[in-house]
């Protein structure tokens, strides 16, 4: 990951006011995530605004927590402390590939992944009822002790650092909460509360609550950027982990593989449509506004309509991953070092393959406000 990529992006100017990334959950996957990173970095398109929920907050804080300069080698160091070095069976075909993948992921079922989190001791069902312990079957101190490493606070939780949120949810009340370091201060708890997937992972206690894994209510935090973002001409690049398109199962793990991915994928497409809907109704009254007569506009009913009004274009590019054949439902626990830098080259090719069409610079049509872009196969 060190070398130089074959293909290398010419900067060009970016026409957007803010730009934006948005990174989904998808455990192992996520490495997808630091390839595009890698790619728009060297483009020139560092981010603003960084939201990420699970392993998608874990890779926004280790970016937004470093200087530009940092922030990839930072990447790597995370990716590489957390998977197994092993060596990749892909030249022995596609079913030993399969089979290694599946090995890999039942290493780290049984042992856990270094850097991340390992098995508990006694096993959680033989745990006190009411105790952290008997909540989960994995500890995850191992991961604040690499946060606490790679990641600088201080610099989160500048008042003129990137903006960062991570989405979580309240156990108590189910309520969907994204910590924000534009309205509090951030720390590793955040960070952990975000991807503390149950049962694997622990709740997180923050201010006398508890928190899970924001992928319980929806695994993309797209819907939160767009309603809560700048009031400027925005650029977003939507990193998923999940694909919405998929086949018919063939079999008991590809009927897992299959329910995971409609579960972590269908919210991405109906948020998107949802937010063009509104943004196009918003686009207009900020439209019609602008023709009324003075004496009309000063109408309180009317000042208060125009207030729901937005004239600021957005820009969304989708990249998704997508599975490898001999992938299977264990995809986004299967940590080994071998596969973790098959998803990183998958980011950083498909990031480059989408930077070289550049479709979402031209100007987005005046009557929509919205342009999504997903050049998934485009050459």
């Amino acid at each position: 990951m060190n070398e130089q990529p074959a293909f290398k992006q010419q900067r060009t100017k970016n026409p957007f006011a803010k730009t934006a990334l948005v990174l989904q959950g998808g455990g192992a996957l996520g490495a997808y995530q630091a390839g595009v990173y890698q790619a728009l970095s060297e483009a020139g398109y560092e981010p603003d605004w960084l939201a990420g929920i699970s392993i998608g907050a874990i890779n926004a804080a280790i970016i937004a927590g470093n200087p530009p300069k940092d922030r990839l080698a930072r990447l790597q160091h995370f990716w590489e402390r957390v998977t197994v070095p092993m060596l990749p069976l892909s030249e022995f075909g596609e079913f030993n590939h399969q089979l290694f993948n599946r090995a890999s992921a039942m290493a780290a079922v049984l042992f856990g992944a270094s850097g991340f989190f390992r098995p508990r001791f006694p096993f959680a069902l033989l745990q006190p009822q009411g105790t952290l312990g008997a909540l989960s079957f994995y500890d995850t101190a191992p991961l604040r002790a690499t946060l606490e490493e790679l990641i600088d606070f201080d610099l989160i939780n500048n008042p003129h650092a990137i903006r960062l949120s991570l989405g979580a949810v309240n156990i108590r009340s189910a309520n969907f909460v994204y910590f924000d370091n534009c309205n509090r201060t951030l720390t590793v708890d955040h960070i952990m509360a975000s991807a503390a997937r149950p049962p694997g992972f622990p709740p997180v206690a923050i201010e006398g609550e508890y928190f899970w894994d924001g992928g319980l209510v929806s695994n993309t935090p797209l819907s939160y950027l767009l309603e809560n973002g700048p009031h400027e001409d925005t650029l977003a690049f939507q990193v998923d982990l999940f694909s919405a398109l998929g086949q018919m199962p063939r079999d008991i793990w590809e009927v897992g593989e299959r329910c995971k991915d409609i579960a972590y994928s269908s919210r991405t497409r109906l948020n998107t449509d949802h937010f063009r809907q509104k943004h196009r109704l918003r686009r207009a009254i900020a439209y019609l506004y602008e023709r009324l007569p003075e004496a009309v506009k000063e109408q309180p009913e009317i000042k208060a309509l125009r207030a729901e009004g937005e004239a600021h274009a957005v820009s969304i590019v989708h990249l998704i991953y997508r599975r490898k054949n001999y992938e299977n439902q264990s995809k986004d626990y299967e940590f080994s070092q071998a596969s973790m830098r098959e998803h990183w080259q998958a980011g950083l090719d498909d990031a480059h393959r989408t930077l070289r069409h550049q479709l979402w610079l031209k100007p987005v049509a005046a009557e929509l406000g919205v342009r999504v872009s997903d050049l998934a196969g485009v050459d």
